[in-house]
């Protein structure tokens, strides 16, 4: 086959491992060599393991020739770096854990694993996943998007996003506490899905019953990411949000979605802040392209803003998640490596009373009910992903640490409430700029209609095909 292998989908290259027409090991030194020539200046990755990856890949092979098969059998991917994954150093993007080797998979890993996915590495991401912009003291870079190298790639899932756009990997694992799977996916011109809660289990046990956190794919394609999603869509037994879809998304995004109710805004419901006319031309295009596919499209009013209450119970919910996560993965000796803004949140949550905790998830709690109150007599939600371009390096610290959390929350506030609903959603690409630089589309349907919903972006993908638009480094 052609050397240009990463220009298939992950379907076309899945069909040409179970044909024979590629083997898994040409595929995988495919991706390595990508990989080796352009990650030093993507930040894409923070361990890669080539002999564990080319061991892997003469596993799947040797299956292959036996006439054995299981969903991703032969396909490279990498897995974010706030996953565990047994014998694969694992930083959660901290220097403070620069050393550390797990000894076991999570539970997601674990099913990519058992799918088959061949594992040439860790995807760059924020320090335990607390920003929206992916740098860290691991890598010594940020995580840029392929289409600038001077912005960053979102986060905290950017190195996912970062690698799948430039042609590093075929797809990849994320995860999505706050919109930490799509804002990245936007600023790379890609598919990112959140799913709705409980579909996938991101902690096994459970370790908090407040999380908002969930893994999902980001591709190229509707299709890749649904390949992705049944892959690692089968809840743990003990998870109290678990639930299982009726059948297959890969067979779901190729039936028509019917007629849906969407309700439109483009209002970033964040003081102070303008309407990007980009933003807004993401969401008119897409809405355009929706009622010409005969669905229902009517513009309301945002059903609540990311008002100061919410801002101060975001960020005591953020300062909270560090400080568990910091307390149980970090020794007291080795925090002194954590980088300033994790040190910020680690106080910020010492600090924290239960009565302040318990009010700042009541608030959130109330602004999830406005939009479910607000939505209730529609299927889906089209907004902004975020409030303007893929931000320039060093934006979001610029104002020191304090102004961090403000700063993240003014570019990224149309994704957050998809988390505290338990929504299902999903980051389409849209268009480039003049500057040629990607913006994107959010859709937003109800709880456990995952299916429908992606059958919807799907239909959104035929009307107006995205996979065809590439970084410069795409032909390198």
């Amino acid at each position: 086959m052609s050397g240009r292998l990463h220009e298939l989908s992950a379907v076309a290259q899945l069909a040409a491992l179970r044909t024979g027409d590629v083997s898994s090991r040409e595929l995988t030194e495919h991706y390595l060599g990508r990989i080796e020539k352009l990650d030093g200046e993507l930040g894409a990755f923070a361990t890669v393991t080539p002999d564990l990856a080319l061991e892997e890949a003469a596993g799947a092979d040797r299956r292959i020739a036996r006439g054995e098969w299981s969903p991703l059998l032969g396909l490279p991917s990498g897995i974010k770096d706030l996953y565990p994954a047994a014998g694969v150093r694992t930083t959660f993007g901290s220097a403070a854990l620069a050393d550390f080797t797990p000894p076991a998979d999570s539970w997601t890993a674990g099913l990519l694993r058992q799918a088959g996915a061949v594992l040439v590495g860790k995807t760059t991401t924020a320090e335990f996943g607390a920003t929206c912009y992916t740098d860290n003291d691991v890598t010594g870079r940020p995580a840029v998007t392929p289409y600038d190298l001077t912005r960053y790639a979102s986060g905290s899932s950017g190195g996912a996003a970062a690698a799948v756009a430039a042609g590093l990997l075929p797809l990849a694992h994320a995860g999505d506490g706050a919109g930490s799977t799509r804002t990245p996916a936007a600023t790379c011109h890609l598919v990112g899905v959140k799913p709705s809660r409980g579909l996938v289990s991101s902690s096994v046990p459970p370790t908090s019953p407040t999380s908002t956190t969930i893994e999902g794919p980001i591709a190229r394609t509707v299709e890749d990411a649904a390949l992705l999603l049944d892959v690692l869509a089968h809840p743990w037994s003990g998870d109290p949000d678990g639930w299982r879809a009726d059948g297959s998304f890969a067979d779901a995004v190729g039936r028509p979605p019917g007629r849906r109710r969407i309700a439109v805004w483009t209002d970033p419901g964040f003081a102070d802040v303008r309407r990007h006319p980009e933003v807004v031309r993401a969401v008119e295009r897409t809405a355009v392209l929706l009622q010409e596919l005969g669905h229902e499209v009517r513009e309301v009013k945002i059903p609540a803003a990311c008002d100061d209450p919410v801002r101060l119970a975001l960020r005591t919910h953020f300062a909270a998640s560090v400080h568990a996560a910091v307390r149980s993965l970090v020794p007291p000796g080795r925090r002194g490596l954590l980088r300033p803004y994790t040190r910020y949140l680690w106080a910020e949550g010492e600090a924290l009373s239960g009565a302040a905790l318990f009010a700042a998830h009541r608030v959130l709690a109330q602004y999830a009910s406005a939009f479910e109150t607000a939505l209730a007599s529609f299927d889906v939600a089209l907004t902004p992903v975020t409030n303007g371009p893929p931000a320039p390096l060093g934006y979001f610290e610029a104002g020191g640490v304090t102004g961090i959390a403000d700063t993240m929350l003014a570019w990224s506030a149309p994704t957050p409430w998809a988390n505290w609903t338990g929504r299902p959603a999903v980051s389409l690409p849209s268009h480039l700029d003049g500057n040629g630089l990607p913006y994107g589309a959010q859709l937003v349907g109800r709880r456990r209609d995952d299916a429908s919903l992606l059958a919807l972006a799907a239909q959104l993908e035929r009307s107006a095909p995205w996979n065809d638009v590439h970084p410069s480094c795409w032909d390198d």
